[in-house]
C-alpha cells in the first residue's frame, strides 16, 4: 500500500527533529518505492559565496530516504540510518531544490536508496546520494 501524500506529509512532521523541520522540506510525490521532497531555498541555508550548504543536502537526502521507505512500507517504522555517502557536483544558489529518493532494495530488515538532487528547472544533478537503513519494526 502506496501512502497519499497526506500521510507522507504526517510521517514527516511526526517523525524528525525539530531542526529538520526547519528546513522546511514539504513532500512533492510518493510512489511504491520513491519520494521527492523540496528543499525551498533560505538564505539561511546557504554558506559562505551563496551555495546551499551541503549539511542542508545532506539532511534533506536523509529525510527523503525515510519517506520512501514508508512508501514501501505502508507507513513509518523504527528505523535508523546506517551508511550515507554524497557527492557534491555543482552549487545551487537561489533556487529549491527537488530530492528524490528512490529505493532500489526494500528487504525486511535493510533498504538501499539512491538519491539525487536537482535544482528546480534543471536536470543536471546538484548531488547524488546513497544511503543504507536498517529496519528496526
Amino acid at each position: 500500500m502506496t501512502l497519499t501524500l497526506i500521510a507522507a506529509e504526517k510521517v514527516l512532521s511526526d517523525n524528525f527533529a525539530p531542526w529538520v523541520l526547519d528546513l522546511g522540506l514539504s513532500v512533492a510525490s510518493v510512489e511504491a518505492h520513491e519520494a521527492v521532497l523540496r528543499l525551498p531555498w533560505s538564505d539561511r541555508l546557504a554558506r559562505e559565496g551563496g551555495g546551499l550548504s551541503g549539511q542542508a543536502l545532506m539532511a534533506a537526502a536523509d529525510t527523503a530516504t525515510v519517506i520512501a521507505v514508508a512508501a514501501a512500507r505502508g507507513g513509518f517504522v523504527p528505523m535508523t540510518t546506517v551508511q550515507q555517502s554524497i557527492s557534491f557536483q555543482r552549487p545551487v544558489v537561489g533556487t529549491d531544490v527537488l530530492v528524490r529518493a528512490r529505493l532500489t532494495k526494500a528487504g525486511k530488515r535493510m533498504a538501499f536508496a539512491d538519491i539525487t538532487m536537482t535544482a528546480e528547472g534543471t536536470e543536471e544533478p546538484a548531488a547524488h546520494a546513497t544511503a543504507v537503513y536498517a529496519l528496526l519494526g
